[in-house]
């Protein structure tokens, strides 16, 4: 007798939970919006859904990456995991650090900047007045319920998700009048321009490189997914969900360019611009409605990890009152995002995540698809036992039968 081993596998129910995250990850305001689809997609022509793609295919390929790297050597922290990336260069990490806190800056100024627009546009308040009356809300809610809106963050997110592809499918077969001008899908699609191509393949990897901010809690999420071919299956997966629904996105706003390019402040929010032309008030007040609950409650939980991590600074700790001390870290974050968002949700797309994802591409998507691949192949093949909690099977072997 021999005994041959065989590794417990995970539920299928965890493999799209994990998959379900990362895609309520990439579907925040950014991409409900319709800003960052139109600035790094729309303006390619009939290379947008192709780069789309792309883009999707490398951001979930490199958070496979990091899972496996994570969970196979049971890593205890986002530095840790990058410094396993980087070794024997164990100090690069710091690189990573800088990324993630502008990235996150970033993420709350764009989510404040798109709640102000949504208030400006749907209810004509004053973007300033509206930057002030998002920010009281995300750090009062900070403070006092974080944990409530975290909770509920989870369903906005899937209202959101849901109402955005209805939207997406609804401007996509939606026969709008010859006075709107809409183009033709047919021929934006089947228009490339060959000088395009490089520019196309550039923004799918900037893309994904400031996506990627949401490594961190990816690999926290991911840690159920203990075997390898556990994180392929919840990536692929995730890859199907977030690539047809950006890819629906931008082929719906490049019907509906020519209509908000030409509208005041149309760019901002290009989704909610193409809602109002096509006249749909109810789903107009919905779509309004959940985008910002979801990015109020997004602000918060990104504020929320901010403040969890530096209100342990010594400087604060003669301060004894916890919920002061939470209160002047996060008004601290508050200001900072609050002066980010400043310079509109557009500015922050363009230049904010468009800079950081060229330094994503270097620290993170090149790494981890080249460097990273190579490190867990070899680790896996030298570490069979980390596929996950073994369970051994007794089986017969092989006994030739002896002479008479």
């Amino acid at each position: 007798m021999n005994k041959k081993i065989k590794y417990a596998s995970v539920p299928m129910g965890v493999i799209f939970s994990v998959a379900f995250v990362l895609f309520s990850s990439h579907a925040g305001g950014g991409f409900a919006s319709g800003n960052q689809a139109f600035q790094n997609f729309v303006v390619l022509g009939g290379w947008a859904p192709w780069a789309a793609i792309l883009a999707m295919l490398l951001f979930t390929l490199t958070v496979k990456e990091a899972m496996i790297m994570y969970n196979t050597r049971k890593l205890g922290s986002y530095k840790e995991l990058f410094e396993t990336l980087y070794h024997p260069f164990d100090k690069i990490e710091i690189l990573f650090e800088i990324f993630f806190y502008i990235m996150v800056l970033m993420a709350v100024g764009a989510a404040i900047a798109t709640a102000a627009s949504t208030l400006q546009t749907t209810f004509g308040m004053d973007y300033n007045l509206a930057i002030f009356v998002v920010g009281v809300i995300i750090l009062v809610l900070t403070i006092f319920g974080a944990g409530l809106v975290r909770k509920a963050s989870t369903v906005m997110g899937l209202i959101i998700l849901i109402s955005a592809i209805s939207i997406f499918i609804a401007g996509i077969i939606y026969k709008a009048p010859a006075s709107l001008g809409t183009a033709s899908i047919g021929e934006a699609l089947t228009t490339f321009d060959m000088a395009q191509l490089p520019n196309a393949i550039l923004r799918a990897f900037t893309y994904a490189g400031f996506q990627l901010v949401v490594t961190p809690t990816m690999i926290v999420c991911g840690m159920p997914l203990i075997t390898k071919k556990s994180c392929e299956k919840s990536m692929w997966i995730s890859f199907a969900l977030n690539a047809v629904a950006l890819t629906l996105s931008v082929i719906m706003l490049m019907k509906w360019m020519p209509v908000f390019t030409a509208a005041e402040n149309g760019t901002t929010i290009p989704t909610l611009t193409s809602i109002n032309a096509m006249g749909i008030t109810s789903l107009n007040v919905v779509y309004s409605i959940a985008l910002l609950a979801c990015l109020i409650s997004t602000g918060v939980t990104t504020v929320f990890g901010f403040v969890g991590r530096f209100e342990k600074l010594k400087a604060l700790q003669t301060i004894k009152n916890q919920s002061i001390r939470s209160a002047i870290v996060s008004a601290f974050i508050m200001i900072l995002s609050m002066s980010v968002a400043t310079f509109g949700l557009s500015n922050i797309i363009k230049y904010g995540y468009g800079y950081c994802g060229y330094l994503g591409i270097l620290i993170i998507v090149i790494p981890f698809l080249t460097v990273g691949h190579i490190k867990n192949k070899k680790y896996i093949a030298e570490h069979p036992d980390c596929q996950g909690e073994p369970i051994e099977e007794e089986s017969v072997s092989f006994v030739p039968e002896t002479e008479a």
